[in-house]
Order: C-alpha cells, then structure tokens, then sequence
C-alpha cells in the first residue's frame, strides 16, 4: 500500500541521510552491527597507538576473532565458511575500515585474496587441507603476485616456476604482501612453461622467506612484507589446477577490489562523522563553525558523495549477489569510492583544523592509508583504463 499524503515522514537522519538502512534485511544488519561492536570494542581503543608506532600487535589473535565471526572467507561456501552475502560481506568490510584500513586489509587479504584463489581454483585436497583453518583464523595467508618491478603489469612478472622431474621448483620475488610475515600458506603466482600458474605454499618451506617491510607512511597498523622464493621445492600437488593464465589472479583481484568499494566508504564515514561532531561543538566567532555558511557547504558536499558511495557499494552488491557483477563495474566502483574518500578525509581535516593532524581524530590516520588503497588492487590509471576500453572498444594498455 502506498503512503497517502497525510501519513507522517520519517524523521531526517543525519547518519543516514538517504534511508539506506531501508535497503537492508534484517539479517545484514545484524552482521553489521555484529562487526562494528567488535571493532568498537577490539580497535578503535588501541588503533591510534598501533598506527602511532607502526605495529599491529596481536595479530593472530585477531585473526581468530574474526574468524569465530565469519569475517574471514566470508562470502565463500563450505569448507568452515560463513556463506554470507556479497551485500553483508561488503558492509562488514565498511565496518572493518571504518577502524582502520589495515584491519580491512587483514581479512580481505585472508578471505577475498589467498582463501578465494584456493576456493575458485584448487583443488578437493587443498581446499580441505586449508579452508577450515584458514576460515577459523588459525592459519593466516596471504598472496603473492605484485613483484618489485612489476605492479600494474602483472604479465612482466620474474617469478618463475621451473619443472625438476615431478616436483616444481619456484625462484623470485614479490613486494608488498600484506600478512606476508605472519601468514602459514601462500598463494603465489609464477610464470611458467604453460603460462602463468598458481601454487599454494607452505611459508615454512625451505627458501621461503618474508621479511617485514617497515619505515611506511599508510597502512601502519598492517603487517606488508617482501617474499623470497629461494629454489623453494613443492610437490607436483602444490600447483592450482583449475586455472592457468592471468585469468586466475585478476578474478581474485577483482573478488578483492570490491571490498574496497565497501570499505574505502568506510574510512569516509568515520572521518565525516569526526568532522560533523567536531562542526557542531568547536566554537570561533561567538558560534559553532558548523553554523557558518561555508563550513555547512563542505559538510553537504561530503555527504553527498559518502552516501551515493554506500549506494554505488550497494548496487554492485546485489549484482554480484545475483552473478550479473562485471569486473569493469568493479573497477567503476573502485575508482569512484576511494577517490571520493580521499577527499572527504582531506575536506575533513580542514574542518578540524590543525587538531586535524593529530591521532586523537581519525582523520589523517584515514586519509594516508587511502593513499595506499588508492594503488593497489589497481592504480587510478589502470581502472580508467579498464573503463575506458569498455566504453570505447579499444584496448589503451599498451
């Protein structure tokens, strides 16, 4: 029954200006709320401190929480995981980022990254040799694939695969691998004889090593390390079967980048909140700055792309919930969501003023390590790029 003229409206919501909420089940925003009180509760106490000194102490631990709430392989089916929507896997990644972007990175690194390559691509023996536990939180992965001399051409890569009688022999290098250093299984991708190949590898293994990479600027409170593959020797069983080519880590990619659309949102909104509350209660000229004119223009504008954001996130949600989700709408996303981030985290800080800088707001904490998700999982130019060749037809890559 539609509403007749006289049935009263619903109050504005200045947390939720669009009447999203409206959108979601009640099962979504149980798994919303679930993942904000334990970020609230495991995080944003600790969280400045940690980015402060360049750490994330405690990590296995709270990997295991996570995976006591589905967080890790969430979206994915059997095998200990959760089963979740696209639509409740996204808004757990905006929760997740909304404390911290490296904390989103931990779980879309474990669930979207090394759990889905094994997942799409591996085989019955990996998969239960794996999952389980991976889901769980007892066992971290991670995944390697961008090398130190070739990040957006992936095709470029150095890291080969050599056949030595029914055993694969593996040598290279791969950069900035979030979990590197804490992670007991690897996916790590390797051009071979028969193109490029993907292979599930023990990170005890003899050879293989992941030094920390530290003196970083964003994503602090995130454990990134370089992986050495030193004749490291796997077993013919080690490689993924279902998959050869580029086709294997550019669908993980894209599973990855849209959790970023999601969570890119995420650090958005806290740092607009900050920014609201602090408008509302700082006073200069004998008023709250958030009376002024300009102060209110600044505000209006960064609503309204934080929520057309959350509604783009939304829609790719429930296209990807009914298989109908184009890596080009992904990447349509991607550019969109943290470009529009980036500048509510910078428009923010203006408003807070010189208090802006400072790690008692989230505000800059937020705005450096969107410069890192701005470039990976896809610079801004190879996004463009992707649009553009499907909107023209014609191939600018190269």
């Amino acid at each position: 029954m539609s509403a007749t003229p006289s049935s009263p409206l619903p109050p504005f919501d200045a947390g939720d200006p669009l009447g999203l909420d409206d959108l979601l089940t009640d099962e979504d925003r149980a798994v919303r709320d679930t993942v904000r009180r334990w970020a609230a509760d495991r995080v944003l106490p600790h969280i400045a401190g940690w980015y402060e000194r360049g750490e994330l102490p405690g990590i296995r631990d709270l990997a295991r929480e996570l995976g006591s709430l589905g967080a890790l392989g969430m979206s994915l089916t059997g095998y200990g995981c959760a089963g979740a929507s696209a639509v409740q896997y996204g808004l757990a990644c905006l929760e997740l980022e909304a404390a911290d972007s490296g904390i989103r990175s931990l779980v879309s690194v474990q669930g979207s990254l090394a759990m889905y390559a094994i997942h799409r691509f591996g085989s019955e023996e990996q998969k239960q040799r794996w999952l389980p536990r991976m889901a769980s939180g007892e066992v971290i992965g991670c995944f390697g694939l961008t090398e130190p001399d070739h990040g957006s051409d992936p095709a470029g890569m150095r890291t080969h695969a050599r056949r030595d009688g029914s055993d694969w022999v593996l040598n290279g290098r791969k950069m900035w691998i979030t979990n590197g250093s804490v992670a007991g299984v690897a996916v790590v991708w390797a051009a071979t004889d028969d193109g490029v190949r993907g292979f599930v590898v023990p990170t005890d293994t003899p050879g293989f090593a992941a030094p920390e990479i530290h003196h970083k600027w964003s994503l602090r409170a995130s454990v990134t390390s370089e992986l050495v593959l030193d004749d490291v020797r796997l077993p013919a069983d080690a490689a993924l079967p279902e998959v050869r080519g580029l086709r294997g880590p550019l669908s993980c990619l894209s599973h990855a980048r849209y959790g970023i659309v999601w969570g890119s949102m995420g650090a958005a909104r806290a740092s607009f909140e900050a920014a609201l509350e602090y408008a509302r209660t700082r006073e200069q000229f004998g008023k709250p700055i958030g009376g002024f004119q300009l102060t209110q223009a600044k505000l209006a504008d960064m609503a309204v792309e934080l929520h057309k954001g959350i509604l783009l996130a939304y829609h790719l949600g429930r296209r990807m919930d009914a298989g109908r989700l184009r890596p080009e709408q992904v990447s349509f996303g991607k550019l969109n969501n943290v470009r529009e981030a980036i500048e509510i985290c910078r428009t923010s800080r203006t408003i807070l003023g010189a208090n802006g800088i400072s790690l008692e707001y989230p505000v800059m904490r937020h705005a450096t390590n969107l410069e890192s998700v701005l470039t990976y999982e896809g610079t801004v130019e190879m996004h463009q790029l992707v649009l553009g060749k499907a909107l023209t037809g014609l191939d600018a890559f190269r």
